[in-house]
């Protein structure tokens, strides 16, 4: 653009055309005289625009003065902000005036132009003589001017693009020579271009720096179109940015270029578009650079992410993990794979993360290029926090038997152990990286897939870790043994510091205490027995480690020393936790054999060695000790109510023992002694009750006034009581002025005795029907009143009053007042409850209502049951919710069930707010967990079709006949039952699944997570196994003949491998069987189906190992029951069973080997030699240097290869090599299919002293073809065996399958070569195997 035409002075002006006229009047589409097009007027640089030319160009030129106009207005607020001299401050507000003025006019400018090129278009497209509608608008363009300052529209958007690409075109200079008769848009045709700089003329700099621009322009572009960039050929956008990516661009260019690149990308067909152009051997050099060129470098790398992120064929549902296809070719996942295993790289980190996102895609060509090694590596060598994402990944690789195919067995995911296994001699510098290692093998043993991985060629993995505790100098292994810890889900107490340090645990009060109080805070309706997923996977843990020799190890330890140490007292306390879980969560036959701890015994009764002897008892105590202190902490059985001697609350008891005694003794006091307390008191002698003796009052009120004559006689002999009651009425300013601290809330407990003794008496009623007390309450809460005629200034009630004084007890006076049904006619008669409906109507009084329904007692049905559902339905959502909260307290402490509190609790199910919902759904939840409230609600019938579909309290209602009858008979069942069977038992298997993987991560990471609390490891209510638990619902199944189809399923696809759907579905109906089967009237489904041994088999021969998991948990269900108990008892599984011989729904096999064991397999990944054959160097020089930079593979020659290249260098005789694009090409193609180091690779692009343009890549592509050997020439191939060279490297295209060989199948075609070679003439082949050549040595 000139720079006229965006120069600015504060005197120009815009004369704008009225275009309100009638324009379209004339029905034509050329504006009228009214509309001419306003011209811009520069009254200082005299600059005229005309505008007859294009109008788009106009448009594109207003929106810059625009932003001229908008930076001076800002700039004008921004000084009007600051402290300014009136002069000064009086140019500034006119210069802003100015520029508001002129933004308006531009913007009116604008809006013609648009209208007039919207109008020409209509009419082009409308020539039938039928016009649109092209005057202004009724409504505002304001919203209209707001988005389009935003977002360009589209067609100015787009031809600015292609403007942008067409100055891109015009600053090559390959495009300005080869196309002199071209249509390039020239400074003088093309607004747009105006401002370039002369390509013929112009430096580097310039054209870099103009590139630079444009490419940046066109990038914002895009960013705000995406629909630009739908239209926008990706290949047309290549072309033009290709001279910004040669080696003469700067690295600003070619960061500028690819970013340009892979903003044009939108889809896969652009990705497949991009894959057409030569853009692999740019990447290529790009990633070999060095850390200077990082800005490039970053870019290309995004570049690579959205190319594998958008053009990527994602596996089907049919197909395994790792079996799609990645647009990458082998060329640049080479240099990627370079750039990840290079530790000085700043770009590592994203480079591993891109390297495991594909290999989660495409295994096959991770697998081929090397990618699987390096990952392997950073697995072991780091940064630790890429570890996890990379376990899991390989983790997720192994559950398959497709994909694990492609790792040694035994070796490659065993290096993730290295850490720890290794860390001997290497002192405590290196306990961050175990602490990291420990993580990682922790996360790997809570999978199914680590555990299982783990667990072959005789748990050898398993048993180098606990092989670690045995070395007496290794200065981490408290970290080891943290990690069983962990591993086992032991959670420390505080007493475990105090075991640790050798001291006794006789001391244990306080912790006794801190344990009774956390046991009261727990939610009390959990059943103790409920069946835990987390503690059957424990169970088997404990089976794997006893069996890979973790006691042993444990007993190596105590071992060392007779003295003890704090390592061995945490190896004695791993081993008697342990022994602790064993107890619960096994079998008594399995638990029994762990119990026995034959080496810790034969070690206390050696005689022979009296250190021996010592350690093995010292042992044996600490374990008993241990024992017994956690005996003490163990929970009482509940029912149980014989007091124990040694009981925290056995002092609280003897208290409450004495006190009816001294109430007794007190009721029998003579006159005399009445009379002197009463004048003890100080009551009579003053009204000041800072001098009452308060401990001889509360005695006199809790004592002798309970008796109906020493009642009397207070009331009407010596008007005691009415001197204490004027002390608590509100009027009198006493009481209700006293401070609210905790030393005075005495005097509100005194105030609730005193009521309650009056109302233990006949005289004590009359007394409080003639006193001053309520009615002064009832006239304190009218004050509140908005619409009282004399509004007091500062009511009794008030809310400061009610918080910092003693006003507060009233209501806990009134709630004793509503125990007592005498009580609560004197609140009826005083109409105090009709003051409660008035104050729960009161906006912004929340502290008043609380104080109401804490205290009211709702054990008399009346008006106090009536308040609080007032409260529970009030108009502001805040009292609603507190009151629903309560509400769920009572019924929580509420001993039986009360179906007055249930009613009110279901009226909260229909609460317009969803907070009040959720909290009154989960108090329901927790009530039915009773079956008495459960049998009571579901009578009640509530409606609960607005809680969604499969709602965990409908399946609760199905649990018991009447439920099932009443959601019968509303055709729930039938329409849960078939979106059950095709839907939501898929989406079961993900919950499940999902929280199961959370709760081991939770006890990895110590972190809580909300979601959570819902699960706890707990199973989850399925649909079919509640339907198990009532006849009709056994007759429902039976008539659907779900269950029939569920064990043809899993005997038809038991032991199914490959397809993923069917594995999904296959856990689904596992689930849903083990469900069924762990209720006693659905087990006969399953034994007269036949189905448990199906289960067994698949449990212990199913190639997927999270498959195997799922019949592992399902087993357990099943197990659940004492009839299925027995069955699996058949089969060698055994039930873990209560002590009362119930089953607990635990079961482990006996023979953990069986089940555990994975088939032996051959591995199939090999990083495959690239069998392109390209024809052999024409001259032995060329044949030495390819010699050379084969050599540079291998490191052990690598060196000499080196110093050889470099004096060929410098020979002349050398020298034309190193500018030979075949040359160059073939040791592309070497770096291209062999593994080369990131230093290596760069090492050999600087050896050719050629820099990399369009031309360079064409000539490349051309070698490509010409050095390829025609396959005629070749010895006859495989039919299956794909063509040997493409004309590039392939990229961003889908790639044939390839065959991978067996080294000794490589040199046998080898051999056969050679000798086919002997026997036929012809021109001798070039392989691209390393040559057994040393050049460099004498």
């Amino acid at each position: 653009m000139p720079a006229a035409a965006v120069e600015h002075s504060s005197h120009s002006s815009l004369s704008v055309p009225n275009t309100t006229d009638g324009g379209t009047s004339n029905g034509s589409a050329t504006p009228t005289t009214g509309q001419s097009a306003p011209n811009l007027v520069g009254t200082a640089s005299d600059t005229t625009l005309v505008m007859d030319g294009d109008r788009e160009t106009q448009i594109q030129m207003l929106s810059d003065q625009l932003k001229v106009e908008n930076r001076i207005k800002e700039g004008a607020e921004n000084l009007l902000q600051m402290p300014l001299n009136p002069a000064l401050r009086t140019q500034v507000e006119s210069e802003l005036a100015t520029a508001k003025q002129k933004i308006q006019a531009i913007e009116r400018s604008m809006e013609y132009f648009s209208e007039r090129s919207s109008r020409r278009r209509n009419h082009e497209v409308n020539g039938n003589g039928i016009r649109k509608f092209t005057g202004q608008p009724l409504q505002s363009t304001d919203g209209w001017k707001e988005e389009g300052s935003e977002r360009d529209d589209f067609r100015t958007a787009m031809h600015q693009a292609r403007s942008a690409i067409k100055a891109l075109l015009h600053l090559s200079r390959q495009y300005s020579h080869s196309h002199p008769s071209s249509s390039a848009p020239s400074p003088s045709a093309s607004p747009s271009t105006s401002t370039l700089p002369n390509v013929l003329t112009a430096s580097e700099a310039e054209l870099n720096r103009a590139r630079i621009e444009t490419m940046a322009r066109l990038i914002g572009l895009l960013q705000r179109n995406l629909r630009v960039r739908y239209e926008l050929d990706v290949a047309e956008v290549v072309h033009a940015v290709l001279p910004s990516l040669a080696d003469k661009a700067t690295k600003q260019a070619r960061a500028t270029a690819y970013r340009l690149i892979r903003h044009a990308l939108v889809d896969s067909h652009s990705v497949r578009r991009l894959g057409e152009q030569h853009l692999d051997w740019y990447i290529v050099k790009t990633l070999s650079r060095d850390n200077k060129h990082s800005v490039e470098k970053e870019q290309v790398i995004k570049l690579i992410r959205a190319i594998v992120d958008l053009g990527s064929e994602r596996h089907l549902s049919h197909s395994g993990i790792g079996s799609g296809s990645v647009p990458l070719s082998d060329a640049v996942m080479r240099a990627l794979i370079a750039v990840a295993e290079y530790p000085e790289d700043p770009f590592k980190p994203i480079c591993v993360q891109t390297l495991t996102e594909i290999l989660l895609i495409d295994i096959e060509l991770m697998a081929r290029t090397g990618g699987i090694r390096v990952l392997l590596h950073a697995l072991a060598e780091g940064p630790l926090e890429m570890a996890p994402l990379l376990s899991q990944a390989f983790l997720h690789i192994i559950d398959s038997p497709k994909t694990r195919a492609y790792l040694h067995p035994g070796t490659d995911l065993e290096i993730a152990l290295s850490g720890i296994t290794d860390a001997y001699g290497k002192g405590s510098e290196h306990q961050e990286r175990i602490k990291g290692c420990t993580r990682i093998v922790s996360s790997m043993l809570r999978t199914w897939s680590g555990l299982m991985y783990c667990c072959i060629n005789d748990m050898t993995a398993i048993r180098a870790l606990i092989d670690c505790l045995r070395i007496p100098s290794l200065e981490t292994r408290e970290l080891i043994l943290d990690m069983f810890f962990d591993l086992l889900n032991i959670k420390p107490p505080e007493w475990h510091k105090t075991f640790i340090e050798g001291r006794r645990l006789t001391m244990y009060g306080r912790a006794r205490r801190s344990a009774e109080i956390t046991q009261r805070e727990q939610i009390p309706h959990k059943p103790q027995d409920t069946l835990k997923l987390t503690d059957q996977y424990i169970a088997l843990l404990i089976l794997v480690f006893s069996k890979a020799g973790l006691l042993d190890a444990l007993t190596s330890m105590f071992e060392e020393s007779s003295v003890g140490s704090p390592l061995s007292r945490r190896a004695t306390l791993l081993m008697a936790e342990i022994l602790q879980k064993a107890n619960r969560v096994l079998p008594l036959s399995i638990a029994a054999k762990i119990q026995a701890l034959p080496r810790v015994f034969s070690l206390a009764s050696d005689y022979n060695d009296n250190e021996h002897r010592i350690v093995g008892s010292a042992a044996l105590s600490a374990i008993n000790s241990f024992n017994r202190h956690w005996s003490r902490m163990e929970p009482a059985v509940k029912g149980d109510t014989r007091p124990r001697a040694n009981s925290i609350e056995d002092a609280l008891r003897r208290q409450r023992q004495i006190e009816p005694a001294k109430l007794k003794m007190s009721m029998q006091m003579d006159d005399k002694t009445f009379q002197a307390l009463l004048l003890d008191t100080q009551v009579m002698a003053t009204k000041d009750y800072m001098k009452w003796n308060f401990e001889t009052l509360q005695d006199l009120i809790e004592g002798p006034l309970h008796s109906a004559k020493r009642m009397e006689e207070a009331i009407k002999v010596s008007r005691y009581i009415r001197k204490v009651m004027s002390f608590f009425h509100p009027f009198s300013h006493r009481f209700s002025d006293v401070p609210n601290t905790k030393q005075n809330q005495r005097w509100v407990r005194l105030g609730c005795s005193l009521l309650d003794a009056l109302m233990s008496s006949p005289d004590g009623i009359r007394f409080l029907h003639d006193d001053e007390f309520l009615s002064q309450l009832v006239k304190s809460f009218a004050q509140l009143d908005p619409l009282t005629p004399a509004p007091v200034p500062d009511p009794i009630f008030s809310k400061k009053r009610v918080q910092d004084t003693l006003t507060c007890g009233y209501f806990e006076m009134l709630g004793t007042l509503s125990k007592r049904k005498e009580g609560v006619e004197l609140l009826e008669k005083f109409k105090l409850f009709t003051a409660f409906y008035h104050l729960t109507e009161l906006r912004q009084r929340e502290d008043l209502i609380k104080g109401i329904i804490e205290n009211l007692d709702y054990s008399i049905d009346g008006h106090s049951r009536i308040v609080l559902s007032k409260a529970l339905t009030s108009q502001y959502k805040t009292i609603r919710h507190y009151a629903t909260d309560y509400l769920g307290g009572l019924i929580r402490t509420s001993p039986t069930a009360n179906a007055w509190m249930l009613r009110l609790l279901l009226t909260q199910l229909y609460d317009p707010s969803a907070d009040v919902r959720e909290l009154a759904v989960r108090f329901l939840e927790e009530a039915c967990e009773s079956m008495d409230v459960l049998q009571m609600v579901v009578e009640m019938q509530p409606t609960l079709d607005h809680l969604g579909e499969g709602h965990p309290l409908l399946l609760k209602f199905m649990s018991t006949p009447t439920g099932f009858r009443f959601l019968y008979a509303a055709d729930y069942i039938d329409r849960e039952i078939e979106l059950w069977f095709h839907e939501r038992n898929l989406h079961y298997v993900v919950h499940i699944e999902v929280f199961l993987a959370k709760a081991f991560i939770q006890n990895a990471n110590d972190d809580v997570d909300d979601s959570l609390l819902a699960f706890d490891g707990i199973v989850p209510l399925h649909f079919y196994g509640v339907m198990a638990k009532t006849e009709l619902g056994c007759e429902v199944l039976q008539e659907k003949g779900h269950f029939t189809e569920f064990a043809q399923f899993i005997r038809r696809h038991g032991l199914e491998s490959e397809d993923q759907e069917v594995i999904f579905k296959l856990k689904s109906v596992l689930w849903a069987v083990g469900n069924i089967g762990a209720t006693e009237r659905g087990l006969p489904f399953l034994e007269e189906e036949e189905i448990i041994p199906a289960i067994l088999e698949i449990a212990e021969q199913s190639l997927v190992l999270s498959v195997r998991g799922t019949c592992f948990f399902v087993l357990g269900l099943i197990s659940s029951t004492p009839q299925g108990a027995e069955i699996l008892d058949d089969y060698h599984w055994e039930a873990t069973l209560s002590p009362l011989g119930l089953p607990t729904g635990l079961c482990v096999p006996l023979d953990v080997d069986k089940f555990v064991s994975i088939p032996p397999w051959e591995c199939v990944a090999s990083e495959a030699v690239d069998d392109s054959r390209l024809a052999p160097p024409e001259t032995d020089e060329e044949m030495e240097v390819m010699t050379a930079i084969y050599n540079l593979a291998n490191t052990v020659i690598a060196n000499a290869a080196s110093r050889s290249l470099t004096k060929m260098k410098s020979k002349p005789e050398y020298r034309h090599i190193f500018n030979s694009p075949s040359m160059f090409y073939r040791a592309l193609h070497t770096i291209s299919s062999q593994k080369y180091r990131q230093p290596v690779r760069r090492y050999i692009f600087d050896l050719f002293n050629i820099d990399l343009d369009a031309d360079v890549v064409q000539q490349l592509s051309e070698c490509a073809i010409s050095l390829r050997i025609p396959i005629t020439a070749q010895e006859p191939a495989e039919p299956s065996e794909p063509s040997p060279v493409d004309d590039k490297p392939a990229p961003f295209r889908p790639r044939p399958a390839r065959h991978h060989a067996d080294e000794s199948d490589d040199e046998e075609s080898d051999v056969e070569e050679k000798e086919a070679a002997a026997k036929k003439p012809r021109a001798p082949v070039m392989s691209l195997r390393p040559k057994s050549r040393i050049i460099g040595f004498s």
